[in-house]
């Protein structure tokens, strides 16, 4: 199932009833996600969380399209069907006041359809993929930054999606846990797309099928690992980051 941008144009407004300017992220943009892993790189304000969000329809476009597949995310009747087939890790990961590890995560899962038994059985087979069954029962608020982000993941993978949409899922994770990841990251991705928007350009090569940078609102570069290191200078100490270089300047 392919998730697709097709003529899509959105701007953030400010200032009381949305009156104030409008920041502009999207003009007429369109892209396909593509099969297998994809990291999407971009300095901050490119359009990386923008981007995740109207695919996850979190956010809606002010025009063009995004559809999943036959169903769009902005089409009432299709909205849903649209929601349960996507899982979406955003940026901020908030806790659910009172409710346990387990319980947010099979919240979510019911969230996206799952009857109550199917949820909290799921949850706990989400919660053993990154490494969170010991912290089940404990509420939460009471966990580290670094294991409500493993909450998050967990959150977006309890449904069995049919794409996965991460926004900076290794932020606040010590190697080890980011080692974690990347294990669940290779497990999950075999059979639906997903997408990882993150400032990290390490591990490009043998964890991701497509490289993806953006800046300011369009897409600058799409190609494969080895296609993506070809654009450094030769004979470059630290190729991935000179390649981002060559197409983000500033950053």
């Amino acid at each position: 199932m392919t998730l697709r941008f097709d003529g899509v144009s959105f701007s953030y407004g400010s200032g009381a009833l949305g009156r104030g300017p409008r920041t502009r992220v999207f003009e007429d943009f369109s892209w396909e996600v593509p099969q297998g892993r994809t990291v999407l790189l971009g300095p901050n304000g490119a359009g990386k969380t923008t981007l995740l969000g109207l695919g996850a329809s979190a956010l809606a476009p002010a025009s063009g399209s995004v559809r999943l597949g036959t169903a769009s995310s902005t089409a009432r009747r299709e909205r849903a069907a649209f929601r349960r087939a996507v899982g979406w890790m955003p940026q901020q990961v908030r806790a659910i006041a009172g409710l346990t590890c387990r319980e947010q995560v099979a919240y979510a899962g019911w969230l996206k359809g799952l009857d109550r038994r199917a949820a909290w059985e799921a949850a706990g087979g989400a919660l053993a993929r990154v490494d969170l069954v010991a912290e089940a029962g404990r509420r939460t608020s009471q966990l580290s930054g670094g294991q409500q982000r493993r909450v998050g993941l967990a959150q977006a993978l309890v449904h069995e999606a049919d794409v996965l949409l991460l926004d900076e899922p290794t932020a606040g994770l010590d190697p080890n846990q980011r080692a974690r990841f990347r294990d669940v990251l290779r497990e999950i991705a075999h059979d639906i797309p997903v997408v990882v928007s993150t400032h990290q350009v390490d591990d490009l090569t043998d964890l991701f099928d497509t490289v993806v940078v953006m800046d300011h609102g369009r897409l600058v570069f799409s190609g494969t690992p080895a296609a993506f290191m070809a654009l450094a200078p030769a004979g470059s100490a630290f190729p991935a980051e000179a390649s981002y270089g060559t197409l983000v300047a500033g950053d």
